[in-house]
């Protein structure tokens, strides 16, 4: 058994007391919008080099401590983390039991079978195909992005679907998972690539593609490519899409196409300007505020 403290906090202050609340013994702390689920619910997004500047006006600290803490050492528990954050008292708050779970089991029943279209679904390991015909990635939750269920990943998923032909190459560029290289390989591309900065993320799209019994080349993104690719699909963030423009559309073979995601509906036109020396972008799809861009390299 544990205590779940919910404190409430303003922006200028909910770090500091979520780090004072490690120091004086919480065995974690998360820090929530405070107006979640309300008109007043503010998105934040952040990406390397532009993060957001502050927390959200109305924040909600949340510690977990110790079931068996007398009340007597929770209040002081607090005390001391309010000093210490700069508060001149303890912040308005209220506890709540956290029963023991099997945490595996619930984690797990967070994640379903995912139906991209009839043609392709995204199955946990821990379920039944629901469609035993169609083309199934065996896909857990882990340490690298994609598990199927973020919008830009369906969204690079049914273009795959559309575009892949037998044969084809495929650079996928930021590979996370290695779900949209997997799911390219099953598809029909032939020879397929895909990279990511991260070795961790190499690590388990390899792992992924095994299971998958995928044939695909994983490797770090510091090794140089020197080949040109029918098909280059890149999900990853509009900052690293914009600077790395120049490098992922040299990639892009004479005639051949590119997809791009990770970018929100608001972004679109600093990407499409970053691209347009090199490719023409458009906006293919939506979804969920995201957008999927697509283009084409000329000929000549």
């Amino acid at each position: 058994m544990w205590i779940a403290v919910t404190l409430q906090a303003d922006a200028a202050r909910a770090e500091a007391l979520s780090d004072a609340l490690m120091e004086a013994g919480a065995l974690s702390v998360s820090i929530e919008d405070a107006d979640a689920g309300t008109a007043a619910e503010t998105p934040q997004f952040g990406e390397p080099g532009h993060f957001p500047s502050a927390l959200w006006d109305h924040s909600r600290v949340i510690a977990l401590i110790d079931g068996g803490t007398p009340a007597d050492e929770l209040e002081a528990l607090l005390a001391s983390a309010a000093q210490a954050a700069g508060l001149a008292s303890v912040p308005p708050f209220t506890t709540a039991e956290v029963a023991e779970q099997n945490w595996v089991q619930l984690t797990q029943s967070q994640f379903e079978p995912i139906r991209i279209n009839d043609r392709l679904w995204i199955v946990p390991s821990w379920h039944t195909a629901p469609e035993p015909s169609a083309i199934n990635i065996e896909l857990d939750p882990g340490m690298a992005f994609g598990t199927g269920s973020h919008p830009t990943t369906q969204l690079c998923l049914e273009w795959l679907c559309d575009n892949i032909t037998p044969g084809c190459s495929v650079l996928d560029y930021g590979c996370g998972s290695g779900i949209l290289a997997i799911a390219a390989a099953k598809l029909g591309a032939g020879e397929v690539l895909g990279i990511d900065i991260d070795e961790k993320a190499v690590e388990a799209a390899r792992d992924n593609a095994g299971r998958n019994a995928t044939s695909i080349r994983l490797q770090h993104s510091g090794v140089p490519l020197g080949d040109c690719f029918d098909i280059v699909v890149a999900n990853i963030l509009t900052n690293p899409l914009c600077v790395l423009a120049p490098a992922i559309a040299a990639r892009v073979a004479p005639g051949a196409r590119v997809t791009l995601s990770g970018v929100l509906e608001t972004q679109a036109a600093q990407v499409i300007e970053a691209w347009a020396p090199f490719i023409a972008l458009q906006v293919g799809a939506t979804h969920e505020g995201w957008i999927r861009l697509e283009g084409q390299r000329p000929t000549a």
